[in-house]
């Protein structure tokens, strides 16, 4: 904020940086969820290999927490003083 930046900047700063980690995680994540299911599938009789819906509900809970992870250190981010920032560099 010292040099320009707005608070939405700095909020979309912070959560972006917040969500690289998350997002490869979800990737990797429903990638081996998948593979398991197809063994699993394998070994017992009557299972599905993938069910969207509860894939879906998984991703968006991990998302809503990052999200709310992200959102007090972004908030503590836009309030800071830019003046009190220079000063104590």
């Amino acid at each position: 904020m010292a040099i320009g930046a707005t608070r939405a900047k700095v909020y979309a700063l912070t959560f972006a940086e917040a969500a690289m980690p998350v997002v490869g995680g979800v990737i990797v994540g429903v990638a081996i969820s998948v593979v398991a299911g197809r063994a699993v599938q394998k070994l017992l009789y009557g299972t599905q290999a993938v069910d969207v819906t509860v894939i879906l509900m998984v991703i968006a809970l991990f998302l809503i927490a990052a999200a709310a992870a992200a959102f007090l250190p972004a908030r503590r981010a836009a309030s800071v003083d830019p003046m009190e920032a220079l000063r104590s560099e």
